[in-house]
């Protein structure tokens, strides 16, 4: 969350920057409760060291024998005071935390501005996309023909927007995934996790899922409640959660292959052909921590380290910078990668690596301490990358005109050394 130093201290600035996103920060109303907060902490702290004083009077009195009746009715008042002011305190604490898990994160002066996804700022491209054509197919097409991809038998089993695969398609995807853990690790410096696939709301509260945005989640409701995760960034980034690391230690780097799980309850309508919006679909996360100073540095190596993943597969790609009115709720500045697939002759996001800086380290209680500084330490997170749509970006910039698909060469090894997948 904001700093509410800052919201108490500096409300047009924070409205200004929340305006770039369309989004509200109504200061004269928190003033207010600002103001209200400050009159009943004031309160409660008199009418508690009053009772206290009250509480010693009774014991000296009680010792010396003296009446201790009268003294006895004015702590019983303190103390009824106290509870009531203490509800009063309370009440009004609640509202200021609701304001504040509420409001998104503050936009980094870099972010280009802009009300949609028509305002990102391309800032790279790499490979050479392949042109659309009568003889160019899309992956739900070439997955069919194959044998190995199954909608209808996927919503036999759990409904729309799920998939069935099989056989080599079913061993290139876990392939992919191998790939990518073993090139975070072995090349980039993570360190591999194994994490729960299910999380309390206290970790989705800290990552920014919780409260805006339970409608998009999957809960799970038995005498154990929880959420299915969405992204794997949730239960990694998490690992800091009310911890205070060394700043020796830092930067964290973690990865993890998990499941995500998503209702895509505003996504209607979009992308209902294929795998490409799934509510089940695999991920490689990359989560770093790190000191305040380096975040920004941090940005750029962790979306660089999932671009070699597309160079690796041989993909064509482009980095774009998202603007103020398509970044992420908790992001203060994000980069999305768009992979080339000649199947719909467009760019679709495959990667998006953002810089949350403080702000889930605020609601996670997630700190650091040094010699001579301590802090909340900073977050990000990416996709390391999305294994289907990874699956779906081999398929279709690879295929043949036979309807085989050439296997990229980093795959073979856990494709038993084939080179391609035919009928």
């Amino acid at each position: 969350m904001i700093d509410p130093k800052l919201l108490r201290e500096q409300p047009e600035r924070v409205a200004r920057n929340l305006a770039l996103r369309g989004a509200g920060f109504d200061s004269v109303a928190y003033a207010e409760l600002e103001a209200r907060r400050k009159h009943w902490q004031v309160h409660t702290e008199k009418l508690r060291a009053e009772r206290n004083k009250l509480s010693r009077e009774i014991g000296l009195a009680a010792r010396e024998g003296g009446d201790v009746d009268a003294l006895k009715r004015q702590a019983e008042k303190a103390t009824s005071g106290l509870s009531d002011a203490d509800l009063e305190l309370k009440s009004v604490l609640a509202s200021l935390r609701k304001i504040e898990l509420d409001l998104p994160n503050l936009l980094d002066e870099a972010v280009p501005n802009g009300a949609d996804e028509s305002a990102n700022r391309e800032l790279k491209r790499w490979g050479e996309p392949r042109p659309a054509g009568p003889d160019i197919k899309d992956h739900a097409a070439l997955g069919e023909a194959l044998g190995q991809m199954d909608f209808a038998a996927a919503a036999r089993l759990s409904g729309a927007r799920y998939t069935v695969l099989t056989g080599e398609l079913a061993t290139l995807h876990r392939a992919l995934i191998q790939f990518m853990l073993e090139l975070h690790v072995r090349e980039h410096g993570y360190t591999e996790a194994y994490v729960p696939f299910i999380v309390n709301s206290e970790s989705l509260l800290g990552t920014g899922q919780l409260p805006k945005f339970e409608q998009d989640l999957f809960r799970i409701e038995s005498e154990r409640s929880g959420y299915l995760v969405p992204t794997g960034e949730v239960p990694l980034t998490n690992l800091a959660a009310g911890q205070t690391v060394n700043e020796a230690a830092l930067p964290l780097k973690f990865t993890a292959h998990t499941p995500c799980f998503r209702s895509e309850a505003g996504a209607y309508g979009k992308d209902t052909r294929g795998m490409l919006r799934q509510h089940q679909f695999e991920k490689v996360e990359l989560v770093q921590i790190t000191h305040p100073d380096h975040s920004a540095s941090a940005l750029e190596e962790l979306a660089r380290h999932a671009e070699i993943v597309l160079e690796r597969l041989e993909l064509p790609y482009r980095r774009m910078a998202l603007c103020s009115g398509d970044t992420g709720f908790a992001s203060s500045m994000t980069y999305d990668l768009e992979v080339w697939l000649p199947g719909q002759n467009a760019y679709r996001e495959i990667s998006s690596c953002s810089n949350c800086k403080d702000f889930q380290a605020r609601r996670m209680g997630a700190r650091f301490k040094g010699k001579d500084a301590r802090g909340y330490v900073h977050t990000l997170n990416g996709s390391g990358i999305a294994a289907g749509r990874a699956l779906i970006a081999v398929l279709e910039n690879h295929q043949q005109p036979d309807g085989s698909i050439v296997i990229p060469e980093v795959l073979r090894p856990w494709m038993g050394g084939a080179d391609r997948i035919s009928a």
